[in-house]
């Protein structure tokens, strides 16, 4: 089974009736570490006497493409890109608004640094575009850092590589491996168990097969190796698998 997504319920900029209601049914998913995170961050801006209220957070492949067609004719400013490069289509991501939080920008990162949640700008300036815009990135940090370091090629950013990583761990089919979704989710699974395969492009070729091998995944039908990964991956990301 792919990691799962949860429905955790987080007040949004949405109103019903007159009154801030949570997210919509279709945007309301995420993965379990994303919603700890959440949690976590809401009671912590409470505290302090602000409210944690949210304006995007699943997205899935029509809304990403709608997305990118907004930004891409000019309807929205905020870069949105071709569906397979946003966390969001992972519930990994969420859009956050600013002036509920009622703290300054730079003390914001520092607690949503507390539950491992990161921005994508490189200063607290909240008049920057996607300021508004964090990250739970999970395991899948680690397939950032391995393109970073050049270790996979077919990606022109890390950023893509993470979001591609994170979507097909879900299950979901991503564009960039048209039929090759179990062979992608492998690759991705091994490099975040500390393999080196390549590239994550949806090919088994010799050194994914030998990181298999020295991953004690036996051969088989994709099916049960990826069912050998995930067991794998459940306990070294626990916090991803479990709603705990």
């Amino acid at each position: 089974m792919p990691a799962p997504l949860v429905r955790p319920v987080i007040m949004s900029i949405y109103k019903r009736a007159g009154k801030l209601a949570p997210l919509p049914e279709r945007m309301a998913h995420c993965s379990p570490d994303t919603q700890k995170a959440m949690y976590g961050i809401r009671r912590a801006l409470e505290s302090r006497g602000g409210t944690f209220l949210l304006s995007d957070r699943f997205r899935s492949y029509d809304m990403q493409r709608q997305a990118h067609q907004d930004f891409a004719t000019g309807r929205k400013t905020a870069f949105s890109p071709p569906p397979g490069g946003s966390m969001h289509e992972a519930g990994r991501a969420f859009d956050v608004d600013l002036n509920a939080m009622r703290m300054p920008l730079a003390e914001f990162w520092t607690v949503a640094a507390q539950w491992h949640v990161v921005p994508i700008i490189g200063m607290p300036d909240p008049k920057q575009s996607e300021s508004w815009h964090f990250e739970c990135r999970g395991s899948h940090q680690l397939v950032y850092d391995y393109y970073a370091a050049r270790k996979g090629s077919n990606f022109l950013k890390p950023a893509q590589a993470m979001a591609a990583s994170a979507i097909v761990s879900i299950g979901i089919t991503h564009d960039a491996f048209p039929g090759k979704g179990a062979a992608a989710y492998l690759q991705s699974a091994l490099i975040r168990l500390g393999f080196e395969i390549g590239s994550m492009d949806g090919d088994i070729g010799p050194k994914t097969r030998l990181a298999l091998q020295a991953a004690g995944v036996a051969a088989g039908t994709p099916d049960a190796q990826v069912a050998a990964l995930e067991q794998l991956l459940r306990q070294r990301f626990p916090d991803e698998y479990s709603n705990g």
